[in-house]
């Protein structure tokens, strides 16, 4: 930093002919961009978008009768046909889509600006998902159907969302790109979650919860709308454009900041309250629109630099250009019907967003691996471990771990537990003794028909679920020496949900359950090529996985809005996890595939234990990093594979099964074992927790792991012992 960037100026020395003289600027600074010919270029682009969007549409009206009702050449305006499809339907949803995308565009540059995060985008971090609680929760238990109403509901959850964001962003780690944007996702799936909640017993509430949260400007009908929100957007937009000078500051440091007068704190609350304001709006005019933010905060940043002001008129320039061509397409690509914008934006965002963990600009724009920004560790002297049990018979020996052991004997007798206590809930009034004697088949007839037919059938598809996602979880979390890579943060959960629904007959029907794996296996493989293969940094395997997961949600969303009430309605339940209806048979090739792959992921964990060293350390004691890596990745994918093929995306289950098992069990070992029997335990809990939770309304057991798997998440990212390394 100069001198004169802190306000103290000095003269310049009498060696420096070529300085300029005072009240002349000099030469550009090193790393300034010549902006100007790039915002008139991007007006020039904008308008001809716009021109482009009022002159495409369902009606046979093309540009010359758009342009004589615009200038209202021979009375152009009083044709009531014209005014009709140009001023009331493709002017307002045109100025719509302007408005909408530069908000968006706002909001993410604001946001990386304050957080001082490229990847910081609204979408990213919550707060989209917190505006649509607010929206769901108008809708379903309110029953609000103005925009104004779900303007008001989307304010109060954006400010939460935020809120929250602001807060991880200020404490101690959290404010590294990677970690804030898994801090944001966390914050999502719980808003997710709530929202899946309200919704799930609710076909009145979903069936207009679906069509919106795809994200659409085709609702936009007449000037009413737009009318009302128009205030709160202009009101966004004055903030964020006060909010440029002090932002400025900022960049520089919370001290120098206040030296010039600004106050930190105060600008962040401004810098919250702008972006909750433009969050708001667009999510109440045209849904949650994903990746908008960041895709419009990377093109500026690459045009204009780290300067906040032409940062966001670039920003809000390209946001609107993004979007207004995304609509546009949106109308002509699946002609008759209409594309979700979202998912247009979506196609584009993703690629963006992987293309800036891959860029070799990365460095400079903050994106650490956690792993490797986190502090060492401190060393101290190590308590002296226990000794091993060590069973002979002859020249026969099995050497066993004694705490591991131990934590698996606790394990398995709280996973018989907790089979009883789930056996035994549920509406019916049967008793604990009637319950578990109808568990083996004694008592009562119509007691064990209840139990072994319908509950017990229930309960072994959950633990085979659990115990293959927990032990997924555990292979990939050892692999990338990474807590946080689990199935569904890289993709691979998302992926095989959309290869079944995919599969699955128009009349509504499951699709075939070894969709599963093979949807996996296309998601883990499209991750690992984009993200620069298995042994490419551990942030960007987790950034090209969320961009992954955000593909694979798209075509989830529109899968589910093209089939009717009743198919998208049963089908939704199964895409959040569901164990309701499944019973052996379902369970069965789960069950086969656990009993071949679990032995092998015992003898690949010896190995697998060896690559928490270096790869020629693991050489020297002569295993092959490469070969051992792609088993275990096999392994893990077949794994999450035929648990979504069983109960669908159980979230989080992966993530919490190998971190609690392996403080059970030490730090000494892989936990496989007990990963698996952690899995299946919180699962068979969870699913108990769903039916019993609300009288006669039965929580998916999905909703359920995800609203409480968030807060996990976060304590595992901003706890002291939970860095992800």
């Amino acid at each position: 930093m100069t001198l004169s960037q802190a306000g103290v100026h000095k003269a310049p020395p009498a060696t420096a002919p070529d300085a300029p003289p005072p009240g002349r600027r000099g030469p550009r600074a090193e790393g300034a961009r010549p902006t100007w010919p790039a915002v008139t270029a991007a007006v020039m682009l904008l308008l001809a978008l716009a021109a482009l969007s009022l002159s495409v549409g369902a009606g046979e009206v093309g540009p010359g009768r758009v342009l004589d009702y615009l200038l209202n050449r021979d009375g152009a305006r009083a044709d009531g046909r014209l005014a009709l499809v140009v001023g009331d339907l493709r002017l307002p949803r045109t100025l719509t889509a302007l408005l909408v995308g530069a908000a968006l565009g706002v909001a993410g540059a604001q946001l990386q600006s304050v957080t001082r995060n490229p990847l910081a985008e609204t979408g990213l971090l919550g707060v989209n998902a917190g505006a649509s609680l607010g929206v769901v929760l108008g809708i379903a238990v309110l029953g609000v159907q103005t925009s104004f109403g779900y303007l008001a509901f989307a304010f109060g959850g954006a400010v939460l969302a935020s809120t929250v964001v602001l807060l991880v962003a200020s404490t101690r780690g959290g404010g590294s790109p990677m970690r804030l944007v898994l801090a944001g996702s966390a914050v999502a799936a719980i808003f997710r979650g709530l929202t899946d909640v309200l919704i799930v017993n609710s076909p009145e509430a979903y069936e207009r919860y679906r069509v919106w949260v795809l994200g659409s400007l085709a609702g936009v009908e007449g000037w009413t709308t737009l009318r009302q929100l128009a205030p709160v957007l202009g009101a966004g937009f004055l903030l964020a454009a006060l909010t440029t000078r002090p932002l400025t500051a900022l960049a520089l440091g919370d001290d120098l900041a206040r030296g010039l007068g600004h106050r930190p704190g105060a600008t962040r609350a401004a810098v919250a309250v702008a972006v909750t304001l433009l969050t708001a709006s667009a999510v109440a005019l045209a849904g949650p629109v994903a990746f908008l933010g960041l895709l419009s905060g990377f093109l500026a940043r690459t045009v204009a630099g780290p300067r906040v002001g032409r940062l966001t008129l670039l920003a809000a320039l390209f946001g609107a250009a993004v979007l207004t061509g995304s609509d546009v397409l949106a109308r002509v690509v699946a002609r008759p019907f209409e594309a979700p914008v979202s998912v247009i934006v979506a196609l584009i965002g993703a690629p963006a967003l992987i293309a800036i963990v891959r860029s070799r600009r990365s460095a400079a724009l903050a994106m650490a691996d956690p792993a490797e920004s986190a502090p060492p560790p401190r060393r101290g002297e190590p308590a002296p471990p226990k000794p091993d049990l060590t069973l002979r018979y002859g020249t026969w020996s099995l050497l066993l771990p004694r705490r591991a052991l131990l934590a698996s004997l606790g394990l398995a007798a709280a996973l018989l537990a907790a089979v009883v206590v789930s056996a035994h809930a549920g509406q019916s009034e049967l008793g604990l003794a009637r319950t578990f004697q109808a568990v083996f088949g004694y008592g009562d007839r119509l007691d064990v028909l209840l139990v072994q037919k319908f509950r017990l059938g229930r309960i072994v598809a959950g633990l085979a679920a659990g115990a293959a996602l927990g032990l997924a979880g555990c292979l990939t979390q050892t692999l990338a020496r990474n807590r946080l890579a689990t199935p569904e943060l890289l993709g691979v959960n998302d992926g095989a949900t959309a290869a079944v629904l995919i599969s699955a007959s128009a009349a509504g029907t499951f699709g075939a359950w070894w969709a599963g794996p093979l949807g996996a296996l296309v998601a883990v493989l499209v991750v690992t090529l984009a993200s620069g293969g298995l042994g490419a940094r551990g942030y960007r395997v987790l950034v090209v996985g969320l961009a992954m997961s955000a593909l694979a949600s798209a075509v989830i969303q529109v899968a589910m809005a093209r089939r009717s009430l009743n198919s998208a309605s049963s089908l939704y339940i199964w895409t959040n996890g569901s164990l309701n209806g499944r019973d052996l048979a379902v369970a069965t090739p789960v069950l086969i595939g656990l009993a071949v792959l679990v032995p092998l992921a015992l003898v690949v964990a010896r190995r697998l234990a060896v690559l928490r060293f270096d790869d020629s350390v693991a050489s020297a004691l002569g295993v092959d990093p490469g070969r051992v890596r792609l088993a275990c990745l096999l392994l893990a994918v077949a794994l999450a594979g035929l648990a979504v093929g069983v109960c669908g995306p159980v979230g989080f289950v992966a993530l919490a099964a190998p971190v609690i098992a392996g403080r059970l069990a030490g730090p000494a070992r892989v936990p496989v074992l007990g990963s698996a029997l952690t899995g299946a335990l919180l699962v068979v809990l969870a699913d108990t927790l769903g039916r019993v939770l609300f009288t006669g309304v039965e929580i998916p057991v999905g909703i359920v792991t995800t609203v409480l798997g968030g807060p996990f998440l976060l304590w595992v990212l901003l706890g002291r012992k939970g860095s992800p390394a």
